[in-house]
Parts: structure tokens; sequence; C-alpha cells
């Protein structure tokens, strides 16, 4: 049953997960399949936050009701067909329709594993729910409605990606090894750092596409200090006034990669997978901070990032580093000036 269950998994992973499937390859067989399966928990509860509905309560149902099964509240499964059906994107479709083989994956692991992963999928889903209070459902054409805040960004990062670097690092403490008691809170912080500057890429990457769908994830109060509103930003000709600001949480952003960078640092020299499966999205974090440096990010017709030949290219460059004394950290520095 558990290798059936398995298979189910790992194919929806493999159809679902472009850029984060390279990283479960890298990963130690101990803590792989628990990680991959919190992707999906999360990709699920992602997917019905973000479909095309007319209704938000109808979303804001159907989250909270998926998340009450998985936590093991309810027995009470919803009915995903009408937002399967809605999908533009197949593979969602599927994955929508293969619900209760992903909540069962849960049954593979032990009762400490499988909180882990419900703890930082309700934290996760609490991230989703704000969002969908806040801006409703992401259909085009409405208003726009931005974040307050920096600390409603902050918030949302630490919700949606911060808590996925306290689940990462408590699995890994869990089932891989073990850290000083004094280091362990630095571990968690850094390790919070790490997931909240993948969110802050795909915050500062995605612009054009969150104010299609009436949802501004830069604060307002922060755009009033550049004399700039929301609505603003969908004319690319103001890439020159909102780009000391862009710059600021472009340097915050590097800031938690450099963070990140520490974290890898903290873990033994013993566990390489994990520091590569680390190292990875860190590469690929740095490269798409620079790129969007240069690049007009509020030009929606360029889109930018990291290629699939360039992943490929980092993986390479990765597995050299691993087997050359001090070529991890010669690898980062290089990549980080590029």
């Amino acid at each position: 049953m558990a290798v059936l269950i398995n298979a189910k998994i790992d194919a929806l992973l493999e159809a679902t997960s472009r850029s984060f499937y390279p990283t479960l390859k890298y990963l130690p067989k101990k803590v792989r399949g628990q990680i991959g399966l919190l992707y999906l928990l999360a990709r699920v509860a992602d997917t019905i936050a973000d479909s095309k509905h007319g209704e938000t309560e109808f979303l804001l149902n159907i989250l909270r009701e998926y998340n009450d099964v998985a936590q093991g509240t309810s027995s009470s499964l919803p009915d995903f067909t009408e937002l399967a059906e809605i999908q533009t994107n197949e593979n969602e479709a599927k994955l929508l329709r293969n619900v209760e083989d992903v909540i069962a994956g849960l049954e593979v692991y032990s009762k400490e594993d499988q909180g882990l992963m419900l703890e930082c999928l309700d934290i996760i889903v609490s991230g989703q729910i704000l969002d969908l209070e806040r801006f409703g459902t992401a259909n085009e054409g409405g208003t726009i409605s931005a974040l307050q805040t920096d600390e409603e960004m902050d918030d949302y990062a630490f919700r949606v990606a911060g808590s996925v670097g306290v689940f990462w690092s408590k699995m890994s403490l869990a089932n891989l090894f073990s850290l000083p008691p004094e280091k362990e809170q630095e571990f968690f912080e850094k390790g919070i750092r790490f997931g909240k500057s993948l969110q802050m890429i795909n915050i500062l990457r995605d612009i054009p596409e969150d104010l299609r769908f009436g949802r501004c994830y830069i604060p307002e109060e922060a755009l009033s200090r550049h004399n700039l509103k929301p609505e603003d930003l969908l004319d690319n000709k103001n890439i020159d006034a909102f780009r000391p600001l862009y710059n600021e949480y472009l340097d915050l952003t590097n800031e938690h990669l450099d963070a990140a960078i520490e974290y890898i640092a903290m873990l033994p020299e013993t566990q390489l997978r994990l520091k590569a499966s680390c190292m990875l999205p860190v590469l690929i974090g740095q490269k798409t901070v620079s790129l969007l440096r240069t690049g007009n990010v509020l030009n929606s017709e360029e889109r930018i990032k990291v290629t699939r030949d360039e992943i490929k290219s980092y993986a390479r460059k990765l597995l050299r580093a691993l087997i050359i004394p001090g070529g991890v950290n010669r690898l980062l520095q290089k990549n980080k000036g590029s």
C-alpha cells in the first residue's frame, strides 16, 4: 500500500513542481518523501486559493474544509469537481482530482513527521485565507487592493514560505542530524529568512500578473512614500519612479538570501545532499534578483525568470562544487556578483 501511495505522490510531484522537483532529487531519502508531500499538500491549498472562481466565500469554505480533513478534525472531503474543471493548468486539475491520495500519503510517515507537516500546512493555509479575505478571488478586471504595510508583507512571507523554513529545519533535526540546543533557535530563524527570500522573489517578480487579478503585494504605505499608488504599477513607464523602492525590496531579499547562505553553513559537512538541495534555490534566487535589478518588472511582456537550461547548468556546477574543498562558498559568492 505504501509503495502504491508513494508512486502516486511522486507522479503528482513531477507533474506539478517544475522548479522544485530538481531540488527534491538532491534531498536525503530520510526526508525527501515528507518534504515532497508537504509541497503537494500546500500546492493543493494554493490551487484552491488561486482558482478563478466568482465566489470568495466558496473558496474560503473549500480551503477550510480541505485543511480540516488534512488535520484530522473532519472526515468529509469537499467535492473538488467544479474547481478541477475550471483550472487552466491540467496538472493542477489532476492534483485536485487526486486530493484523497495526497492526504493518504500522510499515513506512510511517523506521527512526529505527520505533526510537522500538518503544523506547517496550517500556517500556510492561514496565509492563503488572509489573502482571500483581503483580495477576494483572483478575477481579472476588478479593482486593485494592496497590502497596507511592510509588516503585512513580512507576515504574509512568513506564513506561506518562512514557515516552510521552520518545517525543513525541524524535519532535518528530527531525521538527519542534531545541533547544540543553543544553536537551534538561530537555525530556525535563518530557516525562516531562507523561506522569506524565495517568497519575496515571487512577489517582486510577479507584480504585473498579481495586478491583473487585483492584487498588489507592494504595500500601499511604501508606495505613497514614493508618491505612487498601486494603479501606477500598471504602467511600465513608471519603472523609474518605482525603481528606488523596488531596489529596497531587492536589497531586503538579498539580505534574506545571505541568511540562507549562513543557514547552509550551519549544516554538517556530512550532509552533502541536504546542502545541495538548499543551495540550488539560493543559486537560482541570487540570479533572479540580479535579473530583476536590470529588467523592467512592470512590463508584463518581459517575463523575468531563470531558464530550464540555466537551472541544469547550476545543478552541474553544484555537483562539482560539492566535491571541491571550499567550492560551495566560491560558487555562492561568484553567483551573487554575477
